[in-house]
């Protein structure tokens, strides 16, 4: 069994009602994907990801990502306590996230908006200790600083969502407790410093995702130049997970499968409310 520890299936690209996101969870179902789990990214959508996870039989997360953090404000946080003291009984809610620290987004480096990312991003981490949660961080470019807090204001772990930083920083994120999500960054051939990282690890630090709709691997990412002549971009769904683990997998040198059960292993642990989900296996 495979688990999507990352896959936002409320996006736009599955449609307003979600049909497509129905049809994509079939068919990760039928590659051997047990469960994935939904992040939120703000406020308008705590609900929306929380009844598609009911809806699908899968997992979710309740949080502000970075990205969304400029049109955010005291009271989006306030809600979002209400939310997680409302549903703190829900076995689908698994997390506190998507958060983090963006540093890549010009807009969002300038000083006044980095120290409003700190600020959001550090009471988030508070809203986890306070209801027992680990935390999905987004970090890019920012793996310093949200170290920094994390040391700070520790959760006792989570998962480091899309990991691209260096070695030094993986073992810093490893002993706060965290596992690394790869995904279909790592599938492409040029990605030289990643894939050396999905490669060398310790096994028991990785865990698998596709941020569906992004990220997509690289047989279905599309170039500009290719875009421009009408070619429309490959949508990314967790039925592509399997896939991308067998790339991993080979360059780890392990067997698909030996993959897929450690995965699933150290995504039990990064999340433990995963366990009481689990398909029976028969």
């Amino acid at each position: 069994m495979w688990i999507d520890t990352h896959c936002h299936l409320d996006a736009p690209e599955f449609g307003p009602d979600h049909e497509g996101a129905v049809v994509a969870r079939t068919l990760a179902a039928e590659r051997g994907v047990g469960l994935c789990v939904i992040p939120a990214v703000e406020r308008s959508n705590l609900d929306t990801v929380r009844r598609l996870a009911h809806r699908l039989g899968d997992a979710y997360a309740l949080g502000i990502h970075p990205l969304y953090v400029p049109r955010a404000d005291d009271a989006d946080l306030a809600h979002l306590d209400a939310a997680l003291t409302e549903h703190r009984d829900d076995p689908r809610l698994v997390a506190v996230g998507e958060i983090g620290l963006d540093f890549f987004v010009p807009a969002l480096c300038e000083p006044a908006m980095r120290e409003r990312q700190i600020r959001f991003y550090r009471a988030q981490l508070r809203l986890a200790r306070k209801h027992g949660l680990p935390v999905i961080v987004h970090v890019r470019r920012s793996a310093d600083v949200l170290l920094k807090h994390l040391r700070e204001l520790p959760t006792g772990g989570g998962i480091a969502h899309a990991y691209n930083g260096s070695a030094a920083q993986a073992k810093a994120f490893i002993d706060l407790g965290f596992k690394l999500g790869f995904g279909g960054a790592a599938t492409f051939e040029p990605a030289l410093k990643l894939r050396a990282l999905a490669a060398e690890l310790p096994l028991d630090s990785l865990v698998l995702e596709t941020d569906a709709p992004d990220i997509p691997p690289h047989w279905l990412y599309v170039t500009a130049a290719e875009r421009a002549a009408g070619q429309a971009q490959g949508v990314n769904t967790p039925a592509e997970l399997p896939r991308i683990g067998a790339v991993i997998a080979g360059l780890r040198g392990l067997a698909q499968e030996a993959l897929a059960q450690a995965s699933t292993a150290n995504a039990l642990a990064a999340l433990p409310r995963l366990a009481a989900l689990v398909p029976v296996q028969r």
